[in-house]
């Protein structure tokens, strides 16, 4: 097992994920691992069709390990998942009704030190493709925290806005 401490931090659309990782890893330090969801549309100017999903899933746990191996070379203690494989599968859930990727999103996340998910309270900004609304937001949000319960894993809840956001997710990291 790696030293270095994998938090994933995940959540509906417009939470401020990748605010909060690319922040978290400058002040830990360590490295922030970018959605692969978000290059994959911006790419193939689309969202992913059902069948897509499960490379998605795999190509984000890849870049995860990846981030790792590169942490470890470069003796950092913390990588920071902007969004993880069990998003992917919530996702595949909601949106095309496929549950067949949660028990390998599920078995993939315990691996994870601290699982931060972050509360739909950010204002809803529409920015293209990846944006389905705030009705779907709070959807998604209930289905994450209902997967997370479930799965008997520990998570925080993190809100607030900006600094307020950070210091949570901060108290939560040395918590957890």
């Amino acid at each position: 097992m790696s030293a270095v401490g994998t938090v994933a931090i995940i959540g509906a659309e417009c939470v401020g994920k990748t605010e909060l990782a690319q922040r978290l890893a400058e002040g830990l330090p360590g490295l922030w691992i970018p959605e692969y969801l978000r290059e994959f549309c911006d790419r193939v100017m689309r969202t992913p069709r059902p069948e897509e999903q499960a490379r998605i899933l795999a190509e984000q746990r890849r870049r995860e390990d990846e981030a790792i191996a590169r942490a470890e070379e470069q003796r950092l203690a913390w990588v920071l998942a902007d969004s993880a494989p069990l998003a992917t599968a919530a996702y595949s859930e909601l949106l095309f009704e496929d549950d067949s990727l949660h028990e390998e999103a599920i078995v993939h996340h315990a691996r994870y030190r601290a699982t931060l998910l972050l509360l739909p309270d950010l204002p809803w900004v529409a920015d293209g493709i990846q944006r389905d609304g705030p009705a779907v937001r709070e959807a998604f949000h209930g289905l994450l925290l209902q997967r997370l319960q479930r799965s008997g894993l520990p998570f925080a809840l993190i809100g607030g806005a900006g600094e307020a956001r950070l210091q949570a997710a901060t108290r939560a990291l040395r918590d957890l």
